[in-house]
């Protein structure tokens, strides 16, 4: 994926206080120590813009989240967007990381995450960039780790051959799929209470049908 660097994003980043700048501090005590209660702590991998993470955020209070996102020029538009929405709208359960996803379990304990969303993820098309897609393996066995008992992972996707590919994963590692279909906003289950991202609305107005499956170790 080929990203347009915005000049100056990594200093605006760092002084956000909306992202951590040493997450490794709050390793096996998120929750407690920087969101000060008991809440389940949910993550995004791969946030882009926000616009998920925002909303979820917004609806669930009763919920702790944080939002992974690698690359800071992307980061910053979804910081950018958050602070045009407040001060009118305050949320104290959500902040950003900006890591690499392989890096998830330097920063959280063993079984300290309640759920994991994988949305629009970077199909990362070519066979020999198989292990970077999110629901390869290598990163299937990276959640297994830092997922709590009976948590699972959501993912969405518009790209039917990525998701072909998951379900694949999900199986040969042993994981139990709950749920999955290839025509989310058809499906009156699955569709229920579904909060869009941007990638999302862009391609489901073009008519392109939306993939998703919930899954757990």
């Amino acid at each position: 994926m080929r990203l347009r660097h915005i000049p100056g994003s990594e200093d605006f980043v760092a002084n956000s206080h909306y992202v951590l700048s040493n997450p490794e501090q709050y390793k096996g005590e998120f929750s407690k120590k920087l969101f000060g209660n008991s809440n389940p702590l949910h993550i995004e991998i791969g946030m882009g813009k926000g616009q998920f993470i925002f909303e979820m955020a917004k609806r669930n209070p009763e919920i702790n989240y944080i939002g992974i996102e690698r690359y800071d020029s992307v980061l910053l538009k979804a910081i950018q967007r958050r602070e045009k929405q407040e001060p009118e709208l305050t949320l104290t359960n959500l902040f950003y990381i900006s890591i690499d996803a392989r890096l998830l379990a330097d920063v959280f304990a063993p079984e300290e995450i309640g759920k994991i969303y994988l949305n629009f993820s970077d199909p990362w098309p070519k066979k020999r960039q198989a292990n970077r897609r999110l629901s390869s393996p290598v990163f299937l066995k990276i959640y297994k780790e830092i997922l709590a008992k009976d948590a699972f992972v959501e993912m969405k996707t518009d790209n039917q051959d990525l998701f072909t590919y998951s379900l694949e994963s999900l199986e040969e590692c042993h994981w139990q799929i709950l749920a999955n279909t290839r025509d989310l906003h058809h499906d009156p289950v699955l569709n229920e209470g579904n909060v869009m991202t941007e990638y999302e609305e862009k391609f489901s107005s073009r008519g392109n049908p939306i993939c998703k499956f919930i899954a757990k170790p």
